[in-house]
Formats: structure tokens, C-alpha cells, sequence
């Protein structure tokens, strides 16, 4: 039996530098800045102040995610013949609520992207920038700790504070 692949590509735990640093251009999204505790990492994100409020020096979890399937996806051809496990894991997040549970139900805020563009800068040092239908993510940082973030893949943004 292979081993199950997780579906987490980034995880790491931020803190707010600054909301709205340059000025706020609309009335239900906010631009946050954040540093990360463990990698290092610089975040500038467009957010629903909305749906997920959040304040400066505030910390929250954000996980970069290919999948919202629990465990991610085993990757062995013979499992796949088991339709109704696989059709369920396929489309774990529904709006009828029918269906498994998914990473979905363990955070607080959740947008769906695109990887649109990635900048090796100096060095070690590179940029990812994702699009949410509008809303911007830029996150920087080593790319040691970006590896499985793939230019142009569909990803999925988890937050929790």
C-alpha cells in the first residue's frame, strides 16, 4: 500500500507587521503584511476583512494547499479502482454540504488561486504570487521552503487565527 501524499504544499504560522499600510482602496478587502515565525517568510495578502477580521500584531496559521482532501492523494494506479472513495476525495468541498469533509473544516477562511508568476530574486531568495479572482498573495522567502509550490497549479489558501 503507497504511502498517502499530503495535499499541504506551504504551512507556516504568521504575524502582522501592517493592515492597509499603503491606504485602503475597498471597502470589504484589506491588504495585510506578515512575517513568519518558522521560515522567515514575507506575506502580502489581500483579504475579506469581512469574513476572516483580523488586527496588526495579531498571529494566525496559513497553509498553501493543492488539495482540500484529507491526507492528499495516495498516487498507487490500483486503488484508483475504488470509485466511490476516489469520487469523494475528488470534490471533497461541497455547497450542499453532502459528501467527506475535507482541510476545509479545520480553518477559518479558505480561497481557491492560481500560481501566476514565481521570481527568483537574489540568491536564494524568490517570490511566489498567487491570484484568489482578484485577490493578491505575493509570499518571499527561500525557495527551500517553496519547493512544491508549482507555477501555474490551482492551489488553495487555508487561514485560522
Amino acid at each position: 500500500m503507497a504511502a498517502a501524499v499530503s495535499s499541504i504544499v506551504f504551512d507556516d504560522i504568521f504575524t502582522i507587521d501592517a493592515i492597509d499600510k499603503e491606504g485602503k482602496k475597498f471597502d470589504r478587502v484589506s491588504r495585510l503584511y506578515a512575517h513568519s515565525k518558522n521560515y522567515d517568510m514575507d506575506l502580502t495578502l489581500d483579504y475579506n476583512v469581512e469574513l476572516f477580521p483580523l488586527q496588526k500584531d495579531q498571529s494566525f496559521a496559513l497553509a498553501l494547499a493543492s488539495s482540500l482532501a484529507r491526507g492528499g492523494t495516495s498516487g498507487n494506479a490500483a486503488e484508483a479502482s475504488q470509485d466511490e472513495t476516489n469520487e469523494n476525495e475528488r470534490d471533497v468541498w461541497r455547497p450542499d454540504g453532502k459528501g467527506s469533509r475535507g482541510l476545509e473544516d479545520e480553518y477559518d477562511y479558505v480561497m481557491y488561486g492560481k500560481i501566476y508568476k514565481f521570481d527568483g530574486g537574489s540568491g536564494e531568495i524568490v517570490t511566489a504570487y498567487i491570484s484568489f479572482g482578484g485577490l493578491l498573495m505575493s509570499l518571499t522567502g527561500s525557495f527551500r521552503h517553496m519547493t512544491s509550490i508549482v507555477l501555474g497549479d490551482p492551489v488553495y489558501l487555508l487561514m485560522r487565527k
